[in-house]
């Protein structure tokens, strides 16, 4: 029989995943594989296990959130492992699921790692981290990790906006440089987000049209600060509409920047704090992973971009 490796973090999201832990279990061994699965406990495990004990798996699969699957993908990069990643989205907002076409029903989304196609997917690098779909500071970015996971559990993704709009009376500005290799720019800003998805925290939504999840280029969203009411009224009417990019509201793409800040800002990498830091550099790890995807997502714009060979 095959060998599948399976990441359960039991904490995710409401704890669906442990009521169907059983069922998905007998669902992959119906395929033909023979599981172990490692549970996690803290931050850093599955990084960790897989890292050690991934080699020589056919397949890696992890149920849990967003960060579950952070950590699983830098597990696997740091050991240099190739075999195709299966991902069950359990968390709260799934951001990163929504993006690429998994079903947030648990089973549903088991069955397609079975059926699915394995395609290539663009992985970050913070500063030598991996991140797998967004780095952001300034305005709402505190949200994703500073939201208890009591309120994630009963409120689900109204946690996240409510824990945001707490933050909106102690925002200031940022004074930052983003330099690429077609941009610099030097200025204010309220919020900076560097992503490889469609949805931010479920708070910013990007068009499909705009984004696409392995062309080796992230999406860079800069905010302006606003000295008056009618540019603040932009930038609200930009982000509602997505009618980017406008006076306000830098957007465009890049495989490698670097941001300079003014003073020590804290940044959040796939909804995870990240210790504050001055400058920073970002790098594009063009079809850095293999991961299963439905078959209804195969043509989807998204993912439709040149696969490439996998980097590590």
């Amino acid at each position: 029989m095959k060998k599948l490796l399976l990441i359960v973090n039991p904490y995710a999201g409401q704890r669906r995943v442990n009521r169907y832990l059983p069922d998905m279990l007998r669902l992959f061994h119906d395929r033909g594989f023979r599981c172990e699965v490692y549970v996690t406990g803290a931050s850093g495990d599955a990084t960790r296990y897989v890292a050690e004990y991934g080699e020589g798996f056919d397949q890696i699969v992890c149920a849990g959130g967003d960060g579950t699957l952070n950590e699983t993908i830098a597990g696997m990069l740091t050991a240099g492992l190739k075999c195709p990643l299966g991902y069950v989205p359990c968390g709260t907002t799934n951001d990163y699921a929504s993006s690429i076409g998994l079903s947030s029903d648990i089973m549903e989304a088991a069955r397609d790692v079975m059926t699915g196609e394995a395609r290539t997917f663009d992985v970050g690098v913070f500063n030598g981290r991996y991140f797998v779909y967004t780095a952001t500071c300034g305005a709402f970015a505190k949200a994703s990790y500073s939201t208890p996971q009591a309120a994630k559990n009963v409120l689900g993704h109204m946690a996240y906006v409510l824990e945001g709009v707490k933050d909106l009376g102690n925002l200031r500005p940022i004074h930052m440089r983003v330099e690429t290799e077609e941009y610099d720019l030097d200025d204010d800003f309220l919020f900076c987000s560097i992503t490889n998805s469609t949805s931010v925290g479920g708070i910013l939504k990007l068009d499909t049209q705009l984004v696409a999840l392995n062309d080796g280029k992230f999406e860079v969203t800069l905010v302006r600060n606003p000295a008056t009411p009618a540019q603040l009224s932009t930038i609200l009417y930009g982000l509602t509409t997505m009618d980017i990019p406008n006076e306000m509201i830098h957007f465009f793409s890049a495989p490698k920047l670097t941001v300079r800040c003014a003073e020590p800002v804290e940044w959040t990498l796939d909804g995870e704090r990240e210790p504050e830091t001055e400058a920073v550099t970002l790098e594009n790890r063009h079809a850095a992973i293999r991961m299963f995807v439905p078959t209804q997502a195969w043509e989807s714009p998204l993912i439709a971009a040149d696969e490439g060979e996998g980097e590590v």
